[in-house]
Order: structure tokens, then C-alpha cells, then sequence
């Protein structure tokens, strides 16, 4: 048995297959979504959502950027404000947000850039997790 996997963006479809199990990152901890899952609406945090294709397979990841997720029936729909999967994100790039975010929060002044910069580093943090793979 599998569950049908959409991860959506308001620009573009960035997986719409089958899995037999995911990770999803919420913003109450993370949640492991296996088929036959009970009925569940969630937001989703800025995280990694992993993804086994089958139950020899590794994990794939990808970085999701916070949105909401409906599980039910055996269909897992996310709507996220944006998504990468790992294979298509630029390590070095990656890396160096990383540490462009990291110098905004240093010298952020105020809260409001403190809480921009903040956010902005979780997310660079997260693109640089996905592709380094996330420990289990």
C-alpha cells in the first residue's frame, strides 16, 4: 500500500507520485505519515520533508519553505509557500546563503530585522540540510 504525495507551491507542482512513507516537518514537531494515516489537517514548518520510495530505499529530502498539509485517505497534500528537492538545489549557493544570512543576523539592529534575519537564516539553514541529508 502507498500514499499519494503532492507537494505544491502557488507557482509550480514539485512532486505529485507515489511513496510509501514521508517525514513532514510541522509546526508541533515532526510527524511520520505511513499509509492508512489517521485523518490530519497541519501547518508545516520550515523543515525537511523526507520521502522513501520504497521500504528498501533510502530517503529523498527536500526543503519546504512552510505552508499547510491535509492528510486523509491515503493522499498527502502539501501546499508549501515554496519547495526545492535536494538534487536540485546548488550546494555552493546553498552555502553561501548560509553564511549571508548567518552576517545578517549578526549585525541585525532592532527587532524587526532581528526576526527577518532569523527567519531568512532557517531557511538557508534548511536548503543546506536537505542537501546534506538529515540524520534519522
Amino acid at each position: 500500500m502507498t500514499l499519494n504525495l503532492s507537494v505544491l507551491t502557488p507557482n509550480r507542482i514539485i512532486w505529485d507520485s507515489e511513496v510509501k512513507e514521508i517525514i513532514l516537518v510541522t509546526n508541533s514537531g515532526q510527524i511520520g505519515v505511513l499509509p492508512d494515516h489517521a485523518p490530519i489537517a497541519t501547518a508545516v514548518d520550515i523543515g525537511i520533508l523526507k520521502i522513501r520510495l520504497t521500504p528498501n530505499d533510502g530517503w529523498l529530502t527536500m526543503a519546504l519553505m512552510g505552508g499547510f498539509a491535509r492528510i486523509g485517505n491515503n493522499e498527502v497534500t502539501i501546499l508549501v509557500n515554496d519547495a526545492e528537492k535536494a538534487s536540485d538545489i546548488d550546494p555552493q549557493e546553498a552555502q553561501q546563503t548560509l553564511e549571508i544570512a548567518e552576517a545578517n543576523l549578526r549585525k541585525a539592529q532592532g527587532k524587526r530585522q532581528t526576526i527577518e534575519a532569523n527567519l531568512a537564516l532557517r531557511r538557508a539553514r534548511t536548503r543546506v540540510e536537505a542537501i546534506n541529508g538529515v540524520p534519522s
